[in-house]
């Protein structure tokens, strides 16, 4: 294996457009990639792109280079999960803002916004696509028991997206994670697929992890006390490269 020193960029970012989840301004990630020197970025808000323009234009004009993505739901055998999605190119920015409007304009089932399977492949020239973690789309099949299902869309997808279609690990010291990931491997080598590391930044500093709790009570109706709710890792914080090649020590590549 290459002894490279291979950099990570933050793609998955979730600023105050991802309403009750992401608590990070632009503004603020503006001036700390000023600061840190930082070279790439990318967004990554859930269900929508409102934050786009904002993002590419503050970040831009300190130098780093913004990427463009968003999270979707996915309908598929009656479960809904995020997929990340991000564009190479303007037809590929075009194709986000379509699937995005889409998973609300043609939704009457639930109150969650969602695309189908065929939505996506329609709509995939020059898209990126990510997994996503345990609680997305690929984690939801996986803990579901809907192994034969997950594989048929991998295949499915594959099809389509050729190179563009990567196994998302991510490592936030949350107990779900180990199982998802061994398997992920297993896929990975089954239909010679890409791993990439990725993480869900929903806040700058370490020390803002218990607002962001606060934040998710707030967005499920939930008390801070409640013992049955869901509850995130205080591990999702905007890393630095340096930090993220600790954490992925023993598997270099998928940075």
């Amino acid at each position: 294996m290459s002894s490279e020193i291979r950099e990570f960029n933050n793609i998955k970012v979730h600023t105050q457009y991802s309403i009750c989840e992401g608590a990070v301004k632009i503004d603020d990630l503006a001036n700390y990639c000023k600061i840190n020197k930082i070279k790439a970025i990318g967004i990554a808000d859930s269900f929508n792109l409102c934050g786009a323009l904002e993002f590419a234009e503050k970040i831009s004009k300190v130098g780093t280079q913004p990427i463009i993505g968003t999270q979707i739901n996915i309908f598929i055998e009656n479960i809904i999960g995020k997929i990340s999605l991000y564009a190479t190119s303007e037809q590929g920015y075009r194709n986000l803002t379509k699937l995005s409007s889409l998973s609300y304009l043609k939704n009457k089932k639930s109150y969650e916004s969602y695309c189908d399977v065929d939505d996506l492949i329609n709509n995939n020239q020059d898209l990126i696509i990510l997994t996503g973690n345990y609680n997305n789309l690929f984690g939801k099949l996986f803990y579901s028991n809907k192994i034969k299902i997950f594989e048929n869309l991998m295949t499915k997808l594959k099809s389509k997206f050729k190179d563009r279609l990567y196994l998302e690990l991510q490592r936030h010291s949350e107990t779900q994670e180990k199982n998802y990931e061994n398997y992920l491997l297993k896929v990975s080598s089954q239909f010679n697929l890409p791993l990439i590391a990725g993480q869900e930044v929903y806040y700058l500093s370490p020390d803002m992890a218990e607002a962001h709790d606060a934040l998710i009570c707030i967005g499920e109706k939930l008390f801070v006390d409640d013992q049955n709710r869901f509850r995130y890792s205080n591990q999702h914080y905007l890393k630095r490269s340096d930090e993220l090649q600790k954490i992925y020590s023993d598997i270099p590549e998928a940075l």
